[in-house]
């Protein structure tokens, strides 16, 4: 995928303010602190209820963003560098999306599923990328205090035990 543009950047902080509306924010800490629903006949779907509403709203807000980044209109790589939302509510309801989608429809959430799956993917290279550059003293480990001089690559982290030699 080519750079990342300023407007897949302005859109990215346009879906942004979408998920600081006071219902949405609602609906997000319910799903992802709250909801249990073992079935997806416990989701209790499009029966009004706060819970139902709020499922709806959150699954389908995510459905709409995985889209988008689906699709190429958001930069994958900023995309995932900068939210993990999505890919956590995936965990709290795929364990009834097959259920759902015999039910409901078919491709329920499957643009979340496909996203999610690929931003899994992308964290297992990356993270531990970022972990090596990190040891090696990047940037990224934050500047050295003025008059401290950077550790050599291997010298312990301050306060681990030192190995006694025998």
């Amino acid at each position: 995928m080519p750079n990342p543009t300023v407007e897949q950047a302005d859109l990215m902080l346009r879906l942004y303010e979408l998920r600081r509306d006071p219902e949405m924010r609602r609906a997000r800490a319910f799903m992802l602190h709250e909801f249990a629903a073992k079935s997806w006949d416990e989701v209790g779907y499009m029966t009004g209820t706060d819970a139902d509403r709020w499922f709806r709203m959150v699954t389908s807000y995510w459905e709409i963003t995985a889209s988008i980044v689906n699709r190429g209109l958001i930069d994958e790589d900023l995309w995932f560098d900068s939210q993990g939302e999505g890919l956590f509510l995936w965990t709290r309801v795929r364990h009834i999306v097959p259920e759902g989608r015999k039910q409901f429809r078919p491709t329920l959430l499957w643009n979340l599923e496909r996203l999610a799956r690929r931003q899994q993917a992308w964290r297992e290279r990356s993270f531990a990328t970022a972990e090596r550059v990190i040891e090696e003293g990047s940037k990224l480990a934050g500047p050295t205090p003025r008059g401290a001089s950077a550790p050599k690559p291997g010298t312990p982290k301050p306060g681990t035990p030192k190995k006694r030699s025998r």
